[in-house]
């Protein structure tokens, strides 16, 4: 396998987590996202959105325990909320590349896309804010079939299902970020180095 040049930064893998209140972003809003530095636990982002229109799915808001009247009210605009995230996303360039880590990918990144280019023309992730799928990440390392790569298949083998999922965007994110911390390690014992996986 191809060796990272060592000149190259290192890369940090940007655990992201999205709270919505419908399937697609655009007539339903993002009301929630976080974001975590796997393997540097101090390296964290949170914030909540205000919705950006009229139509919400009940049982979509319902899991992220928000208060809606309370986001219209109190919560950022989306323009401040993604300036925000980007400025803290760049600046972490100060000590590597950051890339999108999500689960799964399509939709948290489907949404933190959109809102990036929607309200500040363009994504600190790159031109088509892809990253790192959890799920094809895992299936990759392990060989197995998509339907036995769960994220909660992982964490059982990590010994990590003490980590709760409460659907808080940023305590779902540190999660994220842990659990690929702790496969990417896993992967390190069995003798593949972060410089092979380049």
């Amino acid at each position: 396998m191809a060796r990272r040049d060592q000149t190259e930064p290192p890369e940090l893998y940007v655990a992201v987590d999205v709270e919505a209140d419908g399937p697609i972003p655009g007539p339903y809003s993002m009301i929630s996202l976080g974001m975590a530095v796997a393997g540097r636990p101090g390296l964290t982002f949170y914030t909540e959105l205000k919705p950006i229109s009229d139509e919400y799915v009940p049982e979509a808001l319902a899991v992220s325990g928000l208060d809606r009247d309370r986001l219209l009210r109190e919560a950022p605009a989306p323009a401040v909320a993604m300036a925000a995230a980007a400025r803290w996303v760049e600046g972490l360039r100060r000590i590597g590349r950051p890339v999108f880590l999500a689960a799964p990918a399509v939709w948290d990144g489907m949404f933190v896309h959109w809102y990036f280019v929607r309200y500040l023309g363009r994504s600190p992730f790159g031109a088509t804010g892809s990253g790192v799928d959890l799920r094809s990440y895992y299936m990759g390392a392990t060989g197995r079939p998509w339907s036995r790569s769960h994220k909660s298949t992982a964490k059982r083998e990590l010994g990590l299902t003490h980590l709760p999922h409460t659907h808080h965007a940023g305590e779902d994110a540190a999660e994220l970020a842990q659990v690929f911390d702790a496969l990417r390690r896993s992967g390190q014992r069995q003798g593949i180095s972060p410089a092979d996986e380049g």
